[in-house]
């Protein structure tokens, strides 16, 4: 064990000290904010905005005293924005200030411990000292010493070269009494160097352990077992030589090396389909770009012998580094690369040339990372004072700064150093006050340049102008000199020269390896030389055109092909008639399609360039590349005039917008992956505007093929480059943009939607708001809707309940292009964008208007309201999200319905009329589901007095809808937006007045919908007249009196069955005022005396005198006898329910006999003359004129109406019972005045009584109205709610009416009659 182990008590008090102290100091705070900010680029200010919302709440929480709850709410939201950031420090540090305010010590430590690892320099330096002092350095020790062990060579060498004569002790010792400047000036170069490593390999070696025993750290929080120690990690001592790391950025490519197709010395083409592919490391062959090399081996560069046959001699180029070989490599192989190597190295680099041409100075100095070219500190008589050289570059000032402790810097190095996590002078070693570089000391620029006027003024520099050929590699750290001078000019034009035969060799030889050489010359002179217009002309040409196209089918080395595919790509951006020549050989493009294909990925420029068809560009099966390329990075290519990511969007975007259905249709499943979407999104911050667009465009043809993909867009899309883009955008980029964002707030949870429109709102450098109301002004008539709906939505979201300019210009452009018949498709939009402001969609993002109002009409079994059940499937995570969405939703259905009705007195309401004339099937359906959703919201916003306006405009036009509608759909939601006129009295009265035109259709909803019976109800209440409601036309009878009486009838499954008195049963189906007999059967021997439906609904039984209850199945061709059961006795009355049979027989009691042969006698004191059982509960009706109650579940009997045993006086029994809505009615003889008498059967209270003086036989009760069969072939119609009389139906006999049934929308009347009539009437 290295060090003592640390307790998760430990952790825990440590950063709880750091959490109170930094809760309790708001200045502290502050500071630590503005140092998380300042480490965020420019283009990371989106996530600052994010953070920032979180750290106001953080601040809210802890300056002021809210309630628990609102505490509570406001850390809990903290964690979960936090949580949805991309993860940084800030993002930690702020997320364990939540956890420690929510009273989570552990979880608060385990986010600090993220911010050390995530930017240990900054936490240990900046945010946290004191728990890096407490936590981490006691585990430190031994780096440490390893420190002070190296720091006391390099002095000690110091001390040797200085003359001092002593021990290591004493070095140390003086080291301490000597200011750092002084021992800084005491160095040589490797010595200030090897000291300059040593304090960067000692920060990364502190980053190092931080991070690893960060790990440690969690490790003891996480262990439960109290008991258990952890032993702590050792120490990292490792040192890692950052500037010696050479990044080999090629990529492995699959290229043919089979010679077999030699032509004139040249290779087969890589692109052809006959190739065999092995794999080829490029890091093989050597970088032709300046290598980064160590300062080391740059202060060593002296010791090095070189060549001068063609330059100065006293400066000369690196060697190229050599081809390394694999241990398989043949012998073969390696010559050849040797004699390639040779043919590249024969010629001069060209920057090599004119970096000479252009020195001043005969020395020879690399360049380091971070200096000037022209600013080497020079040697002899010139040499600069030391004043005037920069410490850490030891190169002249360009932009010297002073710190606050008296150093001067070069800007950019002291800048890096800052950047790199160091916070204290170089030299002094003094902490710094801040980050914030002071400026420019313009005294001591003006000194420099003073003294480089004395002393560079009269120099005449003399170089070689010849060329010689030797082993050069090109190096860029050169200073330039005057371009005036005439020996740069004498070697620039033989740099030109050596230009010319590169060209000449290109075009000429047939020798691939020299075409090849030449390739990589021209392609390093054109990055080097920074004459591009120059030469621009001589690499035009066809001819040369062509050599490169030579190049492309014949190479087979990477290197040469990525070179000529970077000039033809430069070339072609710069002049058209390149283009023009690649494009008039088809194979020529087929081959650059072909290179990009197998893996040159950097080919995908030329491509774009090359503007073929896209058509074309399926059949070449390019998509997977352009895919490929959108899934690298910036640094994986060269840079060149176009990135490759951008061709790649343009082409993706070109092949999506000029394609039909059909062709793309195979590929756009490839577009709608998380990877691919995800990369197209970032080009929405690209730097080049016409990528932004692409990517908008690509991004809208995905949400129409996908409206999932929008929740995805929505999560990673960054909008402020986008918006802020606006302004340089045509029109028709700009409608593409203003598309895109209304498309984003199309998500299926409402509160996602105002988060986008809040980020819409917010970001950018202009207000959105005030773009898209400029933008309104000038934008196509179809196009205008949609801004305006976008522009709305704004406007409320930030100020729901007041009028501004931005609402009004958005209502009046809504308004104005609904009414606007001449434009068509600006009506259909502006319809449409209402139904969108409603603010319900499905997860696909479509409108859910029309599904929640079939809804609230009451169709919940519809198709349609699949749609709900989905989007309340997905957005129903737990209960409270599900409320705090919903109540999301409705209030900003409140907000823009109020919004909307009440701009110019329902203005909108005349717009919306004038929209249901239209002939127009999509632009009456938008503004019939507008309309019904803004009357429905009429019902649930305060009074704004216009509803007599709304009732003016759309009732007749409704009323017209409601009774022509054939789908049932359109009827319950036009009868949903009749339903809003009957919530005041005017709107009733004025209903009342269409009571014929809506009746029919209202019933007809009624089962289905309860507000079609609220509608009814309020209807029947509502009018004077309500009798006119329930006029009965007679349909249809038919004379079975050659069957006796007809003593049942029962409607069942849309058919109509009738027993009679000689045992028959007949089936009748009835269509309009025919009643078709289409069964009859006689399998009873007696009387057929009842027909009844289970309980269940799912068979019809019959009774009869001949003592058998008959199970009958029926289907579309009639019935069917399933089953005979034997009673034993004369069946009356029949009910069923749970396969036991109650009916009356033929003495006292009734008989209760289960179906499987078990029976028993109830009531047995009683002679029952009817009988109704509903819900367990039979209800006797007696002879002796009283009513009982028997529980069968329990046995228990009950009274609900006494009977009178008068002997004097005639019997009056109770002839018919019914139960509905928990009311009992009862038939008997009128002599109190009252044939109907209407008892509560929860109590047996007597509630009401219907005052018929006729003989009632028989009874049917309706949900609005009650039939009476009566002796001499009448039917009285009584009002249930009122009970008064509304009809009275004749039969045209004087017979008994002894059976009446009512169908199942209780549309149709059917009864039988003691002299064999059936007859039927409907409601009219």
């Amino acid at each position: 064990m290295s060090s003592t182990a640390t307790t998760s008590d430990e952790i825990v008090h440590h950063t709880s000290t750091f959490f109170s102290e930094i809760l309790s100091q708001s200045d502290l705070r502050r500071r630590i904010y503005a140092i998380f900010r300042q480490k965020f680029s420019y283009s990371d200010q989106n996530i600052v905005k994010q953070l920032n919302i979180v750290t106001e709440a953080l601040e809210t929480v802890i300056s002021t005293s809210s309630n628990v709850s609102v505490r509570s709410s406001s850390l809990r939201l903290s964690e979960k924005l936090l949580n949805s950031y991309t993860k940084t420090s800030f993002s930690s540090f702020l997320l364990c200030l939540v956890y420690f305010l929510s009273n989570s010590p552990i979880e608060a430590a385990f986010s600090l411990l993220e911010v050390f690892y995530d930017d240990p320099c900054l936490a240990r330096s900046e945010i946290s000292p004191q728990v890096f002092e407490e936590l981490f350095l006691r585990h430190f020790v031994r780096v440490l010493e390893w420190y002070n062990e190296q720091k006391s060579r390099i002095l000690s060498s110091l001390s040797k070269d200085s003359g001092y004569d002593s021990d290591d002790h004493s070095i140390c010792v003086e080291s301490v009494g000597v200011s750092c400047t002084t021992l800084l000036s005491k160095m040589n170069g490797n010595q200030a160097l090897e000291l300059k490593e040593l304090e960067r390999d000692y920060e990364d070696v502190l980053d190092e352990n931080c991070r690893v025993f960060v790990w440690y750290f969690k490790e003891v929080l996480e262990n439960a077992d109290e008991n258990a120690v952890i032993d702590p990690p050792s120490v990292v001592l490792e040192i890692i030589d950052r500037e010696d790391e050479i990044e080999d950025a090629d990529e492995v490519v699959e290229i043919d090396t089979d010679g077999s197709g030699l032509k004139n010395g040249r290779y087969n083409p890589i692109w052809t389909e006959e190739e065999k592919y092995v794999s080829r490391n490029l890091s093989k062959f050597p970088s032709f770009f300046p290598e980064r090399v160590s300062m080391k081996v740059l202060t060593n560069l002296g010791s090095l012998k070189r060549s001068a046959a063609s330059f100065n001699k006293d400066c000369e180029p690196e060697p190229v580094a050599e081809y390394s070989f694999s241990s398989s490599d043949s012998e073969g192989q390696k010559e050849e690369m040797d004699q390639n190597r040779t043919s590249l190295e024969s010629r001069q680099s060209p920057s090599r040339m004119i970096e000479l041409a252009n020195t001043t100075d005969s020395s020879c100095s690399p360049d380091p990372d971070m200096t000037d070219t022209d600013n080497l500190p020079g040697e002899g008589k010139h040499k600069a004072p030391r004043d005037f050289v920069c410490p850490i570059t030891s190169y002249i000032f360009d932009d010297p700064v002073t710190l606050e402790t008296g150093q001067t810097y070069e800007r950019k190095a002291i800048q890096e150093w800052i950047d790199r996590g160091n916070l204290t002078c170089p030299i002094t070693r003094k902490k710094l006050n801040g980050t914030q570089l002071p400026s420019t000391n313009y005294v001591l620029k003006r000194l420099i340049a003073r003294w480089r006027e004395e002393n560079f003024s009269s120099t005449l520099v003399k170089s070689e102008n010849q060329h010689q050929e030797s082993e050069q590699s090109f190096s860029n750290g050169m200073p330039p000199a005057s371009p005036d001078s005439v020996i740069s000019q004498a070697t620039i034009d033989g740099a030109v020269g050596e230009l010319r035969h590169a060209i000449e060799t290109l075009s000429m030889s047939e020798i691939l390896k020299e075409s090849e050489t030449a390739v990589l010359w021209i392609e390093r002179f054109w990055q080097e030389a920074n004459m591009q217009a120059e030469i621009q002309t001589m690499l035009s040409e066809p001819q040369i055109i062509n050599g490169f196209v030579d190049i492309l089918f014949n190479s087979v080395d990477t290197r040469v092909l990525r070179a000529t595919v970077f000039l033809l790509s430069e070339l072609g951006s710069r002049d058209d008639s390149v283009i023009q020549t690649l494009c008039g050989v088809d194979p020529d493009v087929e081959c650059v399609v072909a290179l990009f294909k197998k893996g040159l990925l950097e080919a995908v420029v030329l491509v774009y360039l090359l503007k073929n068809s896209a058509i074309s560009f399926i059949d070449m099966g390019i998509l997977d590349s352009l895919f490929d390329v959108l899934g690298k990075k910036e640094d994986d290519f060269v840079k060149m005039c176009i990135k490759p990511q951008s061709a790649s969007v343009l082409l993706l975007k070109q092949i999506l917008g000029s394609v039909d259905e059909i062709s793309i249709s195979g590929a756009l499943g490839s577009f709608l992956s998380d990877e691919v979407i995800e990369n197209i999104v970032s080009s929405l911050e690209a730097e080049w505007h016409e990528e932004r667009f692409a990517a908008v465009s690509i991004l809208l043809r995905c949400i129409q093929e996908d409206g999932n993909r929008r929740n995805l867009i929505a999560q990673k899309a960054e909008l402020a480059t986008l918006i802020e883009s606006f302004f340089e955008a045509n029109d028709e980029e700009r409608f593409q943009i203003v598309q895109f964002l209304s498309e984003l707030v199309k998500l299926h949870r409402r509160i996602d939607n105002e988060q986008v429109l809040h980020i819409i709102k917010d970001e950018g450098t202009y207000s959105t708001m005030h773009t898209l109301l400029v933008y309104l002004q000038t934008a196509l008539q179809d196009q205008r809707p949609v801004v305006a709906g976008l522009l709305l939505q704004l406007d409320i979201l930030m100020k729901p309940r007041k009028a501004s300019i931005y609402r009004e210009e958005a209502l009046d452009t809504i308004i104005s292009c609904l009414k606007n018949s001449d434009f068509p498709a600006a009506q259909i939009a502006a319809a449409e964008t209402i139904l969108v402001l409603q603010g319900r969609f499905s997860y696909y993002g479509n409108p859910l208007a029309r599904a929640f109002l079939l809804k609230r009409a009451g169709l919940d079994k519809t198709d349609k309201s699949m749609m709900i059940k989905d989007h309340v499937m997905i957005t129903s995570q737990n209960s409270t999200e599900t409320m705090e969405e919903e109540n999301a939703a409705e209030e900003w259905e409140k907000k823009v319905a109020f919004a909307l009705v009440s701009h110019e007195f329902g203005l909108l309401f005349e717009a919306l009329a004038e929209g249901l004339k239209s002939t127009h099937a999509k632009l009456h359906s938008a503004c019939f589901l507008s309309a019904t959703w803004l009357l429905d919201m009429l019902t649930k916003l305060p009074d704004t007095g216009i509803q007599g306006a709304a009732r003016a405009c759309l009732l007749k036009q409704f009323v017209s809808i409601f009774k022509s509608a054939e789908d049932v759909e359109d009827r319950a939601i036009s009868m949903l937006a009749l339903s809003s006129f009957i919530h005041e009295p005017e709107g009733l009265h004025d209903m009342t007045l269409y009571v014929k035109d809506v009746l029919k259709g209202l019933r007809e909803l009624k089962k289905s919908s309860v507000v079609a019976s609220e509608v009814l109800k309020s209807l029947a209440d509502g009018n004077d007249s309500s009798n006119e409601m329930w006029i009965h036309k007679e349909l249809y009878q038919e004379d079975c009196s050659a069957n006796g009486e007809v003593l049942s009838i029962v409607c069942f499954k849309d058919k109509i069955f009738s027993g009679h008195s000689d045992g028959t049963i007949k089936v009748w189906t009835g269509k309009g005022s025919i009643l078709h007999l289409i069964q009859v059967t006689r399998e009873h021997t007696k009387a057929v005396t009842s027909l009844t439906v289970s309980e269940s609904g799912d068979k019809l039984y019959s009774g009869s005198l001949d003592k058998t209850v008959r199970a009958w199945d029926v289907d579309n061709g009639g019935m069917q006898c399933e089953h005979v059961y034997d009673m034993k006795d004369h069946v009356n009355s029949l009910a069923i329910a749970n396969n036991v049979s109650y009916f009356i027989p033929y003495g006292a009691g009734i008989k209760v006999h289960s179906l499987n042969g078990a029976s028993k006698l109830l009531n047995p004191k009683k002679y029952v003359k009817c009988l109704v059982l509903v819900n367990g509960k039979l209800f006797c009706g007696c002879t002796d004129n009283s009513i009982q109650e028997i529980d069968m579940a329990t046995g228990k009997l009950s009274t609900i109406q006494s009977g009178s045993r008068n002997f004097m006086t005639k019997a009056n029994p109770i002839y018919a019972l019914q139960v509905h809505d928990g009311l009992l009615y009862s038939v008997s003889s009128p002599l109190d005045g009252a044939a109907v008498k209407i008892w509560s059967a929860s109590n047996y209270d007597i509630v009401g009584s219907v005052p018929s003086t006729l003989e009632v036989r028989s009874m049917v009760v309706s949900s609005d109205l009650i039939y009476l069969g009566c002796k001499g072939g009448i039917v009285e119609v009584w009002c249930r709610k009122k009970l008064d009389r509304i009809e009275t139906l004749e039969t045209g006999t004087n017979g008994k009416i002894l059976s009446m049934a009512l169908d199942s929308d209780e549309e149709v009347l059917v009864i039988g009659t003691s002299d064999g009539r059936i007859q039927a009437w409907g409601l009219g």
